[in-house]
């Protein structure tokens, strides 16, 4: 396996830091580029993923694809916009029957560890995790890179948190 390369580790405290840092994030990304999100649910996921899409142009809304699996976004860019809810799949194989063009694309895959394996030689790996105390709404935030479109990239610039 790849080494990580940790871009970002960032507190965020509301749901508008993390739409935020959906927009930051968008002005990172470019076709080819796969994003996996792993957190509980009402963890931020997707929110993120709205603001990633807002940030990159998309037209209409994104909204969680849980029932149909996965939606495909155009975007002012031209770039296609995928935004994957992997959660009621059961193997890698129902992905790779969604034909999804990962290679032309941005995507974000909620649930999508051990799903894309084999698809990128690199990708995001974003781990939200909230309070466990639920003393606030806190959502701690790590972004790790994998492979070789990531290991000379700059750290994510957020001034939204800490």
């Amino acid at each position: 396996m790849t080494a990580a390369r940790v871009l970002a580790e960032l507190t965020i405290s509301t749901a508008e830091e993390m739409h935020e840092f959906g927009l930051a994030l968008a002005r990172i990304l470019a076709p080819g580029d796969l994003a996996l999100l792993t957190g509980p649910l009402g963890a931020g996921k997707t929110t993120l993923t709205r603001g990633v899409g807002e940030g990159l142009g998309v037209v209409g809304s994104v909204s969680s694809p849980t029932f149909v699996i996965a939606r495909t976004h155009k975007t002012s860019s031209g770039t296609p916009f995928v935004h994957v809810d992997a959660y009621r799949l059961a193997t890698p194989a129902e992905l790779d029957d969604l034909d999804i063009d990962f290679a032309n694309s941005i995507c974000m895959v909620e649930w999508g560890l051990g799903f894309t394996d084999g698809i990128s030689e690199s990708w995001l790996e974003i781990e939200i995790e909230r309070d466990h105390t639920g003393e606030s709404e806190n959502r701690s935030v790590r972004v790790s890179g994998f492979g070789p479109r990531w290991q000379s990239a700059g750290v994510i610039e957020f001034g939204g948190a800490a």
